[in-house]
């Protein structure tokens, strides 16, 4: 099996990017402190086409280089907006008939593999900080909190691995509901 180079995987331009049907997901990040983690959360964001991200509080905005270094230009592609108020977001979100979902462990939380997206439905998926979480005044906002099931000892992901997890998964969900 031989390797595919750059110049064979078909990549879509800034522009082709900009112009092709999005997956029905936003991406919310609540108060996000690594600069890393966003950059590869928006790398996430574009390969799976997703709509928008949302950069709240204290979550840094492109362009930085430490943004830049793991979002590999993708801040080009992917739109995003800052939005101070992560609760504000989500409650204007919800009005537009977005169902809002908090990624985090909590009570009667919906395990991962037990999430099932509806179609015609566009969702927005909050990611919170790195130590804690989101924030609690945003998940009893949420419509639902999805939890991704953990078995080790940690049960803590980083945000830009959880951030892959949940939009692959996802993903690969809304794409079978619209074949």
């Amino acid at each position: 099996m031989r390797k595919l180079k750059n110049s064979e995987l078909d990549r879509l331009s800034v522009d082709a990017f900009k112009n092709k049907e999005k997956t029905p997901l936003i991406i919310v990040l609540d108060n996000i402190r690594s600069l890393n983690n966003i950059g590869s959360v928006f790398r996430t964001s574009d390969a799976f086409l997703i709509e928008k991200i949302y950069l709240c509080g204290i979550t840094a905005i492109p362009p930085h280089k430490d943004i830049h270094k793991t979002a590999l230009g993708s801040t080009d592609t992917v739109d995003w907006e800052y939005v101070k108020d992560t609760l504000a977001l989500v409650e204007k979100l919800k009005t537009k008939n977005v169902k809002v979902c908090s990624i985090e462990q909590a009570e009667n939380a919906t395990m991962l593999n037990d999430f099932l997206p509806q179609p015609n439905t566009k969702y927005a998926l909050v990611f919170g900080n790195e130590v804690k979480g989101v924030s609690q005044d945003v998940v009893n906002a949420s419509n639902s909190v999805i939890e991704i099931p953990q078995f080790g000892t940690k049960h803590s992901l980083n945000i830009s691995v959880s951030c892959g997890v949940v939009v692959w998964d996802v993903f690969s969900k809304l794409s079978e509901i619209i074949k």
